[in-house]
């Protein structure tokens, strides 16, 4: 991990097209500013972790309810469309 000192108003420059600046600090909270292109995602890590974890919940769900109706639906149109 690489640690950086920066004062307020300084920033760190990450690639070409993102930079973190320190807009304010008071106290043991630090408030940074982060402009970044609209398709970089940028979370606070306890939101990242939060995503991740949903993702990987998401992955192993067994089938739910509206799966369930998704198929009785599509059984329901393979019987045909006679009236």
């Amino acid at each position: 991990m690489l640690v950086l000192t920066r004062k307020l108003g300084e920033s760190i420059v990450i690639g070409e097209n993102i930079r973190v600046t320190v807009i304010d600090v008071h106290g043991k909270q630090v408030r940074l500013g982060v402009e970044a292109p609209r398709d970089v995602s940028v979370h606070r890590g306890e939101v990242y972790e939060r995503i991740v974890e949903e993702n990987r919940r998401a992955a192993e769900a067994e089938p739910t309810a509206l799966d369930q109706i998704s198929v009785k639906l599509h059984r329901g149109n393979n019987r045909g469309d006679s009236g």
